[in-house]
């Protein structure tokens, strides 16, 4: 009894429509990245199992701009200095992912 239960509500919140799904999620009026400072904190969560934690923090500082309802977090190499940085774009309303690439 209990099983049958357990799967009958699996599979009504797994079979719901995204738009039936969404009626009862909360979104910030600002969306989830509302701030430069979440965005960098997002970028860095990213960057670190792929690039290391030594690479990004020799990137320091990170700069976030907000562009087309995206935030772009770069680093930045210091004075002198020849090649690229991490690069990430991320959704502002939704927290998304949408590039990660890295300069060389």
């Amino acid at each position: 009894m209990r099983i049958a239960l357990i799967l009958s509500a699996l599979s009504f919140a797994y079979g719901a429509t995204p738009e039936q799904q969404s009626e009862h999620s909360y979104v910030p009026p600002n969306g989830f990245v509302p701030d430069s400072a979440t965005a960098v904190r997002i970028a860095v969560a990213v960057w670190m199992p792929i690039y290391g934690s030594r690479q990004i923090a020799s990137e320091r500082p990170f700069v976030a701009r907000l562009e087309d309802s995206a935030w772009t977090v770069t680093g930045t190499l210091p004075p002198g200095y020849v090649g690229g940085t991490a690069l990430a774009r991320i959704g502002k309303r939704d927290g998304r992912i949408l590039l990660v690439t890295h300069g060389r």
